[in-house]
């Protein structure tokens, strides 16, 4: 299988950097091939730019580059840190300039836009692994778990991807060495589950 992992953290110290290490490292371990991108490593450019709204127009470069490879991915991983309620400002970007019509979700014939689009992604599953300093029962029950909604609901399910996981590593900021290390562990059997080696797909 091929999958995508997107990585959106500026610190490469960070806990975020070490969950795709380990997501690298496994897939690696089940044979996969993998299309690896670390955003502020290569200072992606987050802004969208006006000739690029229409669902026709001309792709070039980087951002060819990342939608010719989520579009053609089996899989994708996504890591990021819970900031307000929402990716980094970059990944936000990346979603802009990359889930894009034509790439990731088309209107019918007939709908100028208001209707509800049809999927184009074509991955089997999609894994989104977060960090958060924020407490996961007051996470739902204050802000109702914004990023839930946002990468099942308003991404992946209207792209066509049905089979989602999210897991939110949590509390980063008071994390012993042990904790990590076990959440790493944790990291390795969701990635191990999610795309193993065989053709045996397991769910999570």
């Amino acid at each position: 299988m091929r999958i995508s992992v997107i990585l959106a953290h500026p610190d490469k110290e960070s806990f975020n950097h070490a969950i795709a290490k380990t997501v690298i490292e496994q897939l690696s371990i089940n044979n996969h091939d993998i299309n690896f991108h670390d955003l502020y490593e290569e200072m992606f450019d987050p802004i969208l730019p006006a000739d690029e709204i229409p669902d026709n127009a001309i792709l070039t470069g980087t951002i060819k580059t990342h939608c010719d490879e989520i579009s053609s991915a089996d899989g994708i991983v996504v890591v990021h840190p819970n900031w307000w309620g929402q990716p980094p400002a970059i990944l936000k970007g990346w979603i802009d300039r990359v889930i894009r019509p034509g790439v990731a979700y088309r209107f019918m014939e007939g709908d100028n836009g208001e209707g509800v689009p049809a999927g184009l992604l074509k991955a089997e599953k999609a894994v989104i692994l977060n960090t958060s300093n924020t407490d996961s029962k007051r996470e739902i029950s204050e802000f109702g778990d914004p990023l839930q909604l946002l990468w099942e609901n308003c991404i992946f399910n209207l792209c066509g991807v049905k089979n989602f996981y999210r897991k939110m590593f949590t509390i980063i900021v008071t994390s012993t060495h042990k904790q990590r290390a076990e959440w790493l562990s944790e990291v390795q059997n969701i990635i191990d589950k999610s795309f193993p080696s065989s053709s045996i797909q397991n769910v999570i």
